[in-house]
């Protein structure tokens, strides 16, 4: 009984996950095929532009930033709105926070709780506050899982 309780909540968490991957694509969002993201990540699109490719996992607690309120106090001639662009097989661990401006390249691994806070290229492990990359990933690089399967 609980692996069928268990099953059926992961179910209602994919449709759930539609929903919300549809609300994020009107909004302006462009996001590849299979890509996961948690019901528990935040995308904000309000004021930038948000790109996610293909095959990605962003997991709970993620912020993605697309703009920064604070910019036009810093520096009057900057309103503030920016783009985050995240590229194919990208994994982002619980907790990570991209801010506005930043590119994250293909097959790149992004540790729980960092701070992207500059541009991360293709086939790295990066974590920390403020990121810094702590491994090259040899080539060729392994891709995410095509499904994300139930735990039993």
């Amino acid at each position: 009984m609980k692996s069928f309780i268990k099953m059926m909540i992961h179910y209602l968490g994919n449709i759930l996950r539609v929903f919300y991957l549809s609300f994020l694509r009107i909004s302006g969002a462009k996001i590849g095929k299979n890509t996961m993201i948690s019901l528990g990540a935040k995308i904000d699109v309000r004021r930038g532009k948000v790109i996610i490719g293909n095959h990605c996992l962003i997991t709970h607690g993620c912020y993605i930033l697309s703009h920064d309120g604070a910019a036009h106090t810093i520096n009057p001639n900057d309103n503030g709105s920016g783009y985050v662009t995240i590229g194919n097989h990208v994994f982002i661990g619980v907790n990570t926070v991209v801010m506005r401006n930043v590119t994250i390249g293909n097959h790149a691994i992004i540790g729980a709780g960092s701070v992207v806070n500059k541009d991360i290229p293709e086939g790295v492990v990066a974590v920390g506050n403020p990121i810094r990359i702590i491994k090259e990933l040899p080539k060729p690089y392994r891709k995410l899982p095509k499904k994300h399967t139930p735990a039993r």
